[in-house]
């Protein structure tokens, strides 16, 4: 966010009482000056080459053919790509289109912030999409996502009626689809600028702008994490064990195969017993977590021992452990072990700053050449980058 943090804005109740429960609507929570403006859309859009899916139309559900909105173009190297005819978007979203963009965070630094923020405090990976309308046409309808969502109302206004849940907890891939919603909603709810609604997966929506002005928001959705998702990866973690890497014995007697039953669930089940299981988990996938990669070009060689040089992590939910020893990082899927004095150069960086080398030095009581080494080694493995950004 710009000046409030999502953790404020959700408020401390949040994740004991709303967090995969219960919808929440926040007015006026958050200052939303510099997010994402329609200059910056009006740029994205023409700077680069969107395509259906990152960039679509929807009206009423179905997306609209992308010939509706742009042409092909062929390069005299025979590749084809499809370029923007303006006044053809204009008149698809004056009819009644809602524009999609996705991913716009790893587009547009400002909403990868907000992202990382989200990522910082729910600790699991956030991808933005940006939503434009114009009229009171649903782009959807009545629907549900298999995914939590963190919205946040850009510019305009938007109406959303929330109408609960027929399956609760409703997957992708599912064994069973939810029944169909009721006719009326459970909330009936008119976003403005500057608002944030939180909308648990398996919700039955409808969103549409029809407060007589245009609406702009972005849509934070959150990765979901299952039992299924803890099962796979305690079978990982029991890889060491010989009986579960050994094949099995699809051929054999019922009596051999029941005795080799008995054991696996014997150690499975022992990794369920862990009453840590699940922080461990969580803990594990945060330092998996590749975050939002970025070059630092033009420092294709070893980080300078330049004070002025800023660096940020890539990730916004590195994984910071400190021992009397040493200290250790998890972060993009990499662990790090450093000098107790690390610290003080690493905890900035773990709280989401960009900060510069000679700031990181004073701070640890460092030599600007040391720290540029242990960036240097954040950078190889692609944890951090560097440059001039703000």
């Amino acid at each position: 966010m710009t000046t409030t943090s999502i953790a404020a804005c959700l408020g401390e109740d949040f994740l004991a009482q709303a967090l995969h429960r219960d919808y929440r609507h926040f007015p006026a929570a958050v200052d939303v000056a510099g997010l994402m403006t329609w200059d910056d859309l009006n740029k994205l859009m023409a700077t680069q080459r969107l395509e259906p899916p990152r960039m679509r139309l929807h009206q009423g559900g179905p997306s609209l053919h992308v010939g509706d909105y742009t042409e092909p173009v062929t390069t005299r190297r025979h590749t084809v790509w499809r370029r923007l005819r303006p006044a053809d978007l204009h008149a698809r979203l004056a009819d009644g289109a809602s524009l999609v963009l996705d991913s716009v965070d790893e587009m547009h630094r400002p909403l990868a912030r907000l992202a990382e923020d989200i990522e910082r405090v729910l600790r699991t990976r956030i991808q933005a999409n940006l939503y434009a309308s114009w009229t009171g046409t649903e782009g959807f309808g009545v629907h549900w996502d298999d995914h939590d969502t963190v919205v946040v109302q850009l510019d305009g206004s938007k109406h959303w009626r929330l109408y609960g849940t027929t399956r609760p907890h409703p997957l992708y891939r599912d064994t069973t689809q939810p029944a169909e919603p009721p006719e009326e909603p459970v909330a009936d709810l008119v976003l403005h600028a500057g608002d944030v609604l939180y909308v648990p997966r398996g919700i039955w929506h409808a969103v549409a702008a029809d407060q007589g002005a245009r609406s702009l928001h972005v849509t934070c959705g959150l990765q979901t994490h299952t039992a299924t998702d803890l099962v796979a990866w305690a079978c990982e973690q029991l890889l060491d064990h010989e009986e579960w890497r050994r094949d099995l014995p699809r051929l054999a007697a019922p009596a051999e195969q029941a005795e080799v039953l008995h054991g696996l669930r014997k150690l499975l089940a022992d990794q369920l017993a862990d009453p840590h299981l699940i922080s461990r988990y969580t803990k594990a996938m945060d330092g998996r977590a590749p975050g939002r990669m970025v070059p630092s070009l033009p420092y294709v060689g070893p980080v300078p021992a330049d004070g002025d040089l800023r660096v940020r992590l890539t990730t916004a939910r590195a994984v910071l452990e400190v021992s009397d020893d040493a200290v250790t990082l998890a972060a993009a899927d990499n662990a790090y072990e450093f000098a107790p004095a690390a610290e003080q150069v690493l905890r900035p960086l773990v709280d989401g700053q960009t900060v510069a080398l000679a700031t990181l030095a004073a701070a640890a009581d460092l030599d600007v050449t040391a720290v540029a080494g242990l960036v240097q080694e954040l950078v190889t493995g692609q944890a951090a980058v560097v440059g001039n950004m703000p």
